[in-house]
């Protein structure tokens, strides 16, 4: 595994294995033999509504809570519970989470972000992030966050490679975490023939090399499957190293083009909105 340093010394795994749109047993499953594959990071949300199977994936893998990197977020309904960190923790049945974010900038975000501080400050938190914090907000958590944090989650893929947000990230020490990192699936982005090129030379499939530039671009990259075939091999991307002018020839894909276009409207939908958390 290759390791990225965070603003605070500690150290993330490259890459690891998301949860978003996994079911409870797709999550659970999908965990457990990630892990057991030799992953180590782990990512879900309180709005994946899958955060107690994660827990019971993580238990099943086999593996100890130190040897696994979790990460999870708190939805903006939960900013303003003041036990949501300690409720986020007991869902996943741990003590403590590697990273914890806020996932939208929506409701009171910022009192969602002291809340981070604080489980940062008791060791609840051996990280924090801000998901989704791009442009205006990320400029205005800036000038308010008593604790930087060590990362960001956003959209990232070599059609939009965030230029204009790793400006600012290089300028305070945080790290990018993508998601979309293949494109949410649009066979033009895999389609391009550089990454067949690449694959061909290198023996990897074309969603690999492009899982490779992810890393190469120092952003850590949590693809999501149910499918073991597709978890095993998007772990396998770590043993070849694209070339400085194949990196060049990558970024000439850049469009700035997204494929997530949000909105204040969906901003306050987010705000409104309670996830129906797993029972027990």
């Amino acid at each position: 595994m290759e390791y990225i340093t965070l603003n605070n010394g500690n150290r993330c795994p490259a890459v690891g294995i998301g949860t978003f749109m996994l079911s409870p047993a797709d999550a659970e499953r999908s965990v457990r033999e990630a892990l057991r594959m030799g992953y180590s990071l782990v990512d879900t949300a309180n709005a994946y509504v899958n955060e107690r199977a994660v827990g019971r994936g993580m238990k099943a893998s086999g593996l100890a809570r130190e040897e696994i990197y979790l990460s999870t977020k708190l939805w903006p309904s939960e900013y303003e519970n003041p036990k949501a960190v300690d409720e986020t923790l007991a869902r996943l049945g741990v003590d403590y989470v590697d990273l914890l974010y806020i996932h939208q900038p929506a409701g009171n975000w910022l009192a969602g972000y002291r809340q981070l501080e604080q489980a940062y400050r008791a060791g609840k938190a051996r990280a924090i992030g801000i998901s989704n914090f791009e442009g205006r907000y990320i400029a205005e958590l800036e000038g308010l966050w008593e604790i930087a944090p060590q990362f960001i989650q956003a959209e990232a893929h070599p059609y939009f490679t965030q230029t204009e947000l790793r400006k600012t990230l290089d300028r305070c020490g945080i790290k990018l975490m993508s998601w979309y990192p293949l494109g949410h699936g649009d066979k033009t982005l895999i389609r391009e023939p550089v990454f067949a090129a690449l694959g061909k030379k290198y023996g990897k499939t074309p969603a690999q090399v492009i899982l490779r530039w992810h890393t190469q671009m120092g952003f850590a990259v949590i693809p999501g499957s149910r499918n073991p075939e597709h978890i095993r091999d998007n772990l396998d991307i770590l043993d070849f190293t694209l070339t400085e002018a194949e990196m060049a020839e990558i970024a000439k894909l850049d469009r700035g083009e997204r494929y997530y276009h949000r909105s204040d409207a969906q901003l306050a939908q987010f705000a409104a909105w309670q996830p129906d958390f797993e029972k027990n």
